[in-house]
């Protein structure tokens, strides 16, 4: 069994203003090495829950334990060396003139040496193609490269959790491309993903389990191709699956078939070549 490195035990929420309860009892537990999405509609739940994860926000009652320690009475400086946040507009967090200054903010807060921050800053621009534009200013980037800029802003202090907020909105095929190839290299490593989206093609094929949060609540908990196929649950929350993963259980009902869902376009191939004996 993995080790725990997240863990919320009746994790309530309640934002003063307007007073409303945006988390009601939430208990989970997130695992080393899991590549997780939460999904739902907008006020759901799932921003306000991610960000107890680092000291963003803080419970109105219940716990939330990073990597087996309390968070209570932790600084959101202590947290984020183990939990790094990456927001989902880029202009948010961009703040530097250059973007190698942007890359070196985490390593000198986190206390590494200048050969420790040299040598992790050459190894993520290296991973992510960012050797070109060390020193162009990140705001006269085009989008993709300033949500690239601000992932490895993160990665480059090497957090044993990194939370993408919306990480694919306004990326090119490139920069999702790009993005996959981050998660993979994180999951392989033994890091862990945690991503809350609207894009249910990415979700579908990059993760290996999906958290569905409604009404401040977990809905369902599972891996992709059983959350897809929870028709009930995701009405409730408002998520549709993806396309060809409709497509997919459409054909299988007008064939009264069963089995596992298509995920992508390249399962779905398979699958009806395979029925099809070609």
């Amino acid at each position: 069994m993995s080790e725990v490195v997240i863990q919320t035990e009746n994790l309530v929420h309640t934002y003063p203003k307007g007073n409303v309860m945006a988390l009601k009892g939430v208990g989970l537990k997130i695992y080393q090495g899991d590549i997780v999405s939460i999904v739902g509609q907008n006020g759901s739940g799932k921003t306000t829950l991610v960000r107890h994860f680092n000291g963003l926000l803080r419970p109105t009652s219940g716990s939330v334990k990073l990597l087996g320690e309390d968070t209570a009475g932790k600084s959101v400086g202590e947290m984020s060396k183990r939990c790094g946040y990456v927001f989902q507009n880029p202009n948010h967090q961009i703040f530097c003139s250059t973007v190698r200054e942007e890359l070196e903010v985490g390593p000198k807060n986190m206390g590494f040496t200048e050969k420790e921050m040299e040598e992790s800053i050459a190894e993520v621009a290296d991973l992510m193609n960012l050797k070109g534009i060390l020193e162009k200013h990140p705001m006269t980037l085009d989008y993709t490269s300033k949500k690239i800029v601000t992932i490895a802003s993160v990665l480059v202090f090497r957090p044993a959790v990194l939370v993408l907020d919306e990480p694919t909105g306004g990326l090119d095929e490139v920069g999702r491309q790009m993005l996959s190839k981050i998660i993979r290299m994180m999951h392989e490593i033994g890091h862990t993903v945690i991503m809350i989206s609207h894009d249910m093609d990415y979700v579908a094929e990059n993760s290996s389990r999906i958290i569905v949060m409604a009404d401040g609540q977990i809905q369902d908990d599972g891996a992709p191709g059983e959350i897809f196929t929870n028709e009930e649950v995701l009405k409730f929350a408002q998520v549709e699956p993806p396309q060809i993963s409709q497509l997919d259980l459409y054909l299988s009902k007008q064939r009264g078939s069963k089995g596992s869902v298509a995920l992508s376009v390249k399962e779905f191939i398979e699958k009806y070549n395979t029925k099809q004996g070609g």
